[in-house]
């Protein structure tokens, strides 16, 4: 027989009631029963029909429930095909299952078998109140019955807005003798029946010992009251009021819910989604349960359940000498090092896996961009870091840090671990900030290296102006920056002087050896800004709040990702350049057929463009200077070789060829493993074992963070401009040049 077609016994029983034991399990005592076959096909509505024609009882005013096997304290309802079908795989072992049907207004209504709470009030005018008041001595050895008739809940929409609640928690407080490991346990039960039940309770008496607890509202004879049982750390009901009187709407208000409540909460969910944001997270609550919480306590929560998840932010601290070990031991020639401060708080730490140095070193450009990146994780921090481009103008990574705070000290140190990383043999061209430790940095570390200044950086210093002037003096910076010729470059300065003088002379007083290409001594390939390795944020972004080795592990795995992606991509490459680059000679080939090669003079040609060009090809130049900035021929040169018959693919740079991109992702990284240091501690040998790490001192204050204000200023009306000149304030109208 096939597993959907094997049927159990449901015995069916009803008319009893339940009994709690003294180990805190339910008993159902009296009634009848009667068996009914069943299996996964079971339709639930066929079900309740028979249960219903078996026991002569309305269909819609009844309740069917049962127990898990092997948890004979909670009672799980069966409302649905699916809940029906989950009972027959719980009991897919059993021959039989124990269902208990409650016929009668009460089921209807949505009434509980278990002790009346608030949503089954009654007023104080016709209160029956029971009380059952069990000596200590000698609560351990009575049996209570705890199947207590309930009425209509004084708002049916009130019930329905908890259902979720109610139909999880409803049935942790179930009478006098119920058992709990601890105090802890009966307080965290205690609370949850509150939520599920909508009332609200004042803590009497509370410490490790004992706790009494009676209904918030005033005149209301709710109450328990658990201890402590002699000789043993089990805390048991010994008191219990369990009718309410009080009337009102339910309460909502967040003091139920303690950070660590909400933390158990949202725990799996945030797993699933790491993003989960406070303001989501109060959402949920309201709706599933009906309390509102403050932004402040749903981020507290959300704080504790990462923790939980992750592990703390000082463990990982604490761990940084052992995951700097191990870094170093799995994934050989890679430089993994931390610092700090006389107190032993963190200061800074230092990653470079020898698979991007060795793709950086053999097959990648000289060029690196640096950058950093705020972190908000407890102890914020900023990771800083040094990106390549590969032949195919992709992101590489080849090294990163985090340190404790940016500054001119960070940085400098960063750039000699990087030195300490990487091959020196060639110039390296650095695109970054004009900050000042960087200009000073760089040249001092990298003796024959070349600070390019980011111009994005630049450009946000055009500030005392309006958006319009701003736009044209950004776009004729740009023009100059990218301008190829000293007549290019001079024309654009002009035109930003008619736009603002004030301007003019700032970027003027910039060292132009920095930013322009036309005396640009290095080699950037046409990569003027540091944001080029936007993809390297975009990781940071998705595990900035994690601790600070799980940080740079998730960095780890998307650089091994990164590295075996491209390396199956690439092996299905035919071309000989790289697509980008392949493309981008497509592009300058067509351009050089509307071009004339005028005359040769040996290995220099004349070529007619928009003007007369000199191409020499003996040393891979033309006076439009496109080919030696970005290593591929431009299309004067092109034309050239159309006229002489030569090869394109034997005058670009050796960085784009697919055969050396190929070697860029040779290497591979290796997993770290699990950095929880063994029970035997057998790694306590190492050298770095013996510092012990704190966190920094500085930290993000607890409640949403503040964000800054932001200062308007009124923006100018916008300024006629001149078409013919570019100066602002006239038309070509009024123009005094065209006089």
């Amino acid at each position: 027989m096939m597993e959907g077609e094997r049927k159990i016994i449901a015995i069916c029983m009803s008319g009893g009631g339940f009994v709690t034991s003294e180990d805190g399990t339910l008993i159902y005592s009296g009634g009848e029963a009667h068996a009914i076959d069943i299996d996964q096909n079971t339709a639930f509505d066929d079900f309740r029909a028979e249960i219903s024609e078996m026991w002569n009882c309305n269909n819609g005013a009844m309740s069917i429930k049962y127990f898990i096997p092997g948890n004979k304290r909670t009672l799980i309802t069966i409302s649905n095909d699916k809940d029906l079908k989950r009972m027959v795989s719980f009991h897919g072992n059993s021959m039989t299952a124990d269902v208990y049907v409650v016929p009668g207004e009460a089921a209807a209504q949505g009434g509980s078998i278990m002790p009346a709470s608030r949503s089954s009030r009654t007023t104080a005018s016709k209160a029956v109140v029971p009380v059952i008041d069990v000596p200590m001595d000698t609560a351990a050895d009575i049996p209570a019955i705890v199947d207590i008739p309930v009425d209509k809940p004084a708002d049916d929409t009130l019930y329905l807005k908890h259902h979720k609640a109610a139909k999880m928690w409803e049935n942790t407080i179930t009478g006098v003798n119920q058992r709990f490991n601890n105090a802890h346990e009966f307080r965290d039960a205690l609370r949850k029946f509150s939520i599920a039940h909508g009332f609200a309770y004042v803590l009497k008496k509370n410490d490790s010992h004992r706790v009494t607890v009676k209904c918030k509202a005033e005149g209301c004879p709710w109450r328990i009251h658990a201890s402590r049982l002699s000789t043993t750390q089990l805390f048991c009901i010994k008191r219990m009021t369990p009718t309410h009187t009080c009337e009102g709407s339910v309460v909502t208000s967040g003091y139920q819910a303690t950070t660590s409540w909400i933390a158990g909460i949202i725990k799996e969910k945030l797993r699933e989604s790491p993003n989960y944001k406070p303001k989501d997270i109060a959402d949920d609550l309201k709706r599933d349960y009906g309390i509102e919480l403050k932004y402040a306590q749903a981020w507290r929560g959300k704080e504790i359940a990462r923790e939980q998840l992750l592990g703390s932010y000082e463990d990982a601290y604490s761990q940084l000498p052992f995951f700097c070990d191990k870094i170093m031991e799995t994934n050989p020639g890679s430089l993994a090092t931390f610092t700090t401060k006389e107190d032993s708080s963190f200061h800074r730490l230092f990653v470079s896996f020898h698979a991007s140095v060795y793709g950086f070193n053999q097959a990648c450009r000289p060029l690196l961009f640096l950058d950093s990146t705020p972190l908000n994780s407890k102890y914020q921090g900023t990771l800083l870091h040094a990106t390549a481009a590969d032949g195919n103008d992709g992101i590489f990574p080849v090294a990163f840090a985090v340190v404790d705070v940016e500054d001119d000290d960070n940085w400098r140190w960063f750039l000699i671990q990087l030195k300490a990383a990487v091959s020196t043999s060639r110039a390296i061209t650095f695109v970054a900030d004009i900050k000042k430790g960087l200009r000073e940095s760089i040249p001092e570390v990298f003796e024959n290296g070349h600070h390019s200044y980011c111009l994005r950086y630049l450009t946000e210093n055009f500030k005392k102006v309006s958006h319009e002037v701003k736009r044209l003096l950004v776009s004729e910076f740009y023009v100059a920056a990218y301008a190829s010729s000293l007549e290019g470059f001079r024309k654009s300065i002009d035109t930003i002087r008619c736009i603002s003088p004030e301007a003019c002379n700032w970027v003027l007083s910039l060292k132009r050896e920095s930013w322009a290409n036309t005396y640009f001594e290095g080699a950037r390939y046409n990569h003027m800004q540091s944001n080029f390795a936007e993809s390297f944020y975009n990781w940071v972004s998705e595990a900035h709040e994690l601790p600070i080795t799980q940080l740079v592990d998730v960095i780890r795995v998307k650089i091994m990702e990164l590295i075996y992606t491209r390396r199956q991509e690439s092996s299905q490459w035919v071309d000989t350049l790289t697509p980008v680059m392949q493309e981008a000679l497509q592009k300058e080939s067509f351009k050089a057929q509307s071009l004339e090669v005028l005359f040769t003079s040996g290995p220099t040609f004349d070529v007619q463009g928009d003007c007369i060009y000199k191409v020499d090809v003996g040393h891979a130049c033309c006076t439009c200077k496109e080919w030696q900035i970005m290593g591929l021929p431009c299309s004067h040169a092109l034309a050239v070789f159309q006229l002489i018959n030569g090869d394109p693919y034997e005058y670009c740079s050796a960085w784009y060829k697919t055969e050396i991109y190929r070697s860029t992702y040779q290497e591979s990284i290796h997993p770290v493993p699990n950095i929880e240091r063994s029970a035997s501690g057998k790694d306590s040998d190492s050298a770095q074992e013996v510092v012990k790490v704190t966190p920094p001192p500085t930290r993000r204050l607890p409640g949403r963070p503040k964000m800054k204000r932001v200062v308007t200023q009124e923006l100018a009306k916008r300024q006629l401009q001149c078409s013919k000149c570019k100066c602002l304030g006239h038309n070509k109208t009024t123009c005094k040049e065209s006089v």
